[in-house]
């Protein structure tokens, strides 16, 4: 959806639980010398300003990586992603997914990304300049189905729509179906928003019917950003899901539970 401008939501809380987890898979897939492969169909920016007018209208980040920050000790593989980009951006600034996946990364791995927006695209190009990744600006599921089966084999998909586009819940079964019947051993991530509306509902009784392997869907709840708001939490449905991820989610399950206590 070319509307949609996530530096608004930057840092909130579910990026916060997207982020934190999408790190400890990455930071265990690169524990094996073989290389892998991120593919991101919804790439956005890459790097955002905490401190940009956008960010503070909404106060999203302050009270997600804002309030949580202190959560994640230092050796977690998403503190340290924290680290570097404080130490290479400056503090108020925050990685988006692809950037995440950047500094988890090794020389010899590969990303593919795909974003539309021509402004965020053209942002995003600057900032993954020096890590060699291949940007498309075209549709992510096109891409998504056009890179897989990737090279390297191994490898990590996040699919994370803004959902504004309601087809989106819809559509998004059937893309995972086809990715996994190309590429059965890939990790595939969709991210998805918890609505007072219902409007995911149907579609994760879609991808449970379909009995996917080592499949893991975690979710976290929250208060909503801010009056009306329909978001009340964030969910993760992961296929072939990495060794410790599952530790991870019952890790940040906790540190989400304590903010309603």
């Amino acid at each position: 959806m070319l509307s949609y401008q996530h530096i608004y939501h930057a840092g909130n809380l579910a990026d916060v639980h997207k982020h934190a987890l999408l790190a400890v898979m990455l930071d265990y897939l690169t524990r094996k010398a073989k290389p892998l492969t991120y593919i991101e169909t919804h790439a956005g920016r890459g790097l955002y300003d905490l401190a940009a007018p956008e960010a503070a209208k909404t106060g999203e980040a302050l009270a997600g990586i804002g309030k949580l920050a202190g959560q994640f000790p230092e050796d977690h593989p998403y503190s340290r992603v924290l680290s570097g980009v404080s130490a290479h951006h400056g503090s108020t600034a925050y990685p988006g997914s692809p950037l995440v996946a950047a500094l988890s990364l090794r020389d010899g791995d590969r990303m593919h990304l795909a974003e539309l927006h021509p402004r965020e695209v053209t942002a995003l190009r600057e900032v993954m300049k020096p890590f060699g990744a291949h940007i498309r600006q075209e549709d992510g599921a096109q891409m998504a189905l056009a890179v897989t089966p990737p090279e390297p084999r191994r490898g990590l998909m996040l699919i994370d729509p803004s959902y504004e586009v309601k087809t989106d819940y819809t559509a998004l079964p059937a893309l995972i179906a086809k990715v996994h019947a190309k590429w059965n051993v890939g990790v595939i991530v969709l991210w998805y928003p918890i609505l007072t509306s219902g409007a995911h509902v149907a579609m994760l009784a879609e991808l449970e019917r379909a009995s996917y392997p080592k499949a893991l869907r975690h979710e976290v709840r929250f208060p909503p950003a801010r009056e009306g708001h329909g978001m009340v939490g964030s969910g993760m449905f992961i296929l072939n899901t990495p060794f410790g991820t599952e530790d991870e989610a019952d890790r940040l399950s906790a540190v989400f539970a304590s903010l309603s206590a």
